[in-house]
């Protein structure tokens, strides 16, 4: 069980790092996104944003240690449980066409069920580490790579659901 659980950290871990450089890599669009989600003023929109992408990079940097592991899980728990709050809210008050910030590149599709759901199973996968218990579970270089293979199949399913419905395809 060891093993499984520190893979899991790695891969919380390596999300969440991704998201922090996505967010300082991609300032102006994620503040946008931030200001649409959150409805803040551009004021206050770029200090939210990188005020989340430093809770983030905290997190991750805490899941690499077993000591620290429990507050960073939590943080990560917190954070995507937000982000998930705040999306179904946007979409619920009809503001489910906003690029939400939360893939690479801009979507035209908006906000979806995927989007929504993926940030709450995060945040549920979050607080499963919060709850096991604190053990060693060194980081080996199988870990990482099992971490590594579940990142990209959730990158990869992040893009197969953003794929335009069949139903409008050209093969029908």
């Amino acid at each position: 069980m060891s093993a499984a659980l520190s893979v899991l950290a790695l891969f919380l871990a390596i999300v969440l790092a991704v998201a922090a450089a996505h967010k300082l890599a991609e300032r102006a669009r994620l503040t946008q996104a931030t200001m649409g989600l959150l409805r803040l003023s551009p004021a206050l929109a770029m200090p939210a944003t990188m005020a989340a992408a430093a809770v983030e990079f905290a997190a991750a940097l805490a899941l690499l240690f077993p000591a620290s592991r429990f507050a960073g899980a939590l943080l990560a728990a917190l954070l995507w449980a937000g982000y998930g709050a705040a999306l179904a809210a946007a979409a619920r008050r009809g503001d489910g066409g906003i690029d939400c910030g939360c893939d690479f590149g801009a979507r035209r599709s908006g906000i979806g069920r995927f989007t929504i759901a993926r940030a709450f199973a995060l945040a549920c996968a979050a607080a499963l580490l919060c709850l096991s218990p604190a053990e060693g579970g060194g980081i080996d270089i199988q870990s990482i790579f099992a971490a590594l293979a579940f990142v990209a199949l959730l990158f990869a399913a992040g893009e197969l659901a953003n794929l335009p419905a069949t139903s409008r395809s050209a093969a029908r």
